[in-house]
């Protein structure tokens, strides 16, 4: 009886854990320019409900532009994957001991030697999904079915998104402007450790080091953004 082939869900497991680049940065992206946005209409204005609708607007605009952003780029990127992938598919095809050859390179490119590369190359050669497939991967660093529709990577940015723009405008619905402007900096600099606690976490990396980063990042954008905002208006002479 033939042994059953044990399916592996790391596979899986890595796509979901590969979406911490959109988390990290919708998050960042959703803290800091709506963090910009308040904070450069509360002292403007002076009023909390202009503060609180310009928030708003800003956070569901944002999270909106972000989602749809990240689909239709990565929509674009996965396209023009599947077009490679078939140019090798057709190179496969049309030149067959040419690309055999160049499997077997590969492999010796890894440390197999060349006698052992050319009987492996030649084994794969007789499964023709799989050697298409090791081809590709081998040749093109990418996967033979590449997706075109990534919809949960345009829904984490956008959540990730909405979620850290709330942050930032949270302390205007119960507090008088100068306070709510004061606690709005520290719960964005409280949000920007927890972020980075969670990207340490899924990365497996050094908890404090990703941190500092993120706080680092963080800082020297909201920083940056905030001193552009008061030169740019007076060098253009207003």
């Amino acid at each position: 009886m033939p042994t059953a082939i044990k399916k592996f869900p790391e596979k899986a497991r890595v796509a979901r854990l590969s979406r911490i680049r959109q988390i990290v940065f919708g998050s960042l992206d959703g803290l800091l320019v709506p963090l910009g946005v308040v904070s450069a209409v509360a002292g403007g204005t002076g009023n909390s409900r202009t503060v609180i609708i310009a928030g708003l607007a800003e956070a569901f605009a944002g999270a909106l532009s972000m989602g749809a952003g990240e689909f239709i780029s990565g929509r674009a990127e996965a396209q023009v994957h599947k077009s490679e992938v078939q140019h090798e598919l057709d190179e496969i095809r049309l030149n067959p001991t040419f690309e055999l050859g160049e499997l077997a390179q590969h492999l010796e490119n890894e440390g197999v030697n060349s006698e052992d590369a050319m009987v492996i190359a030649e084994r794969l050669h007789k499964n023709p999904e799989s050697y298409a497939k090791t081809m590709i991967e081998k040749e093109l660093g990418l996967d033979i079915e590449p997706n075109t529709f990534r919809i949960a990577d345009s829904i984490a940015m956008g959540f990730s998104y909405m979620i850290a723009s709330i942050v930032p405008l949270i302390a205007y619905f119960f507090l008088p402007i100068q306070q709510a402007y004061i606690l709005s900096l520290i719960l964005s600099i409280l949000f920007l450790i927890i972020l980075g606690l969670v990207r340490g976490r899924m990365a497996k990396v050094n908890l404090l080091i990703s941190v500092i980063e993120i706080l680092a990042v963080g800082i020297v954008s909201g920083l940056g953004g905030y001193y552009l905002g008061e030169w740019i208006p007076k060098l253009l002479g207003y």
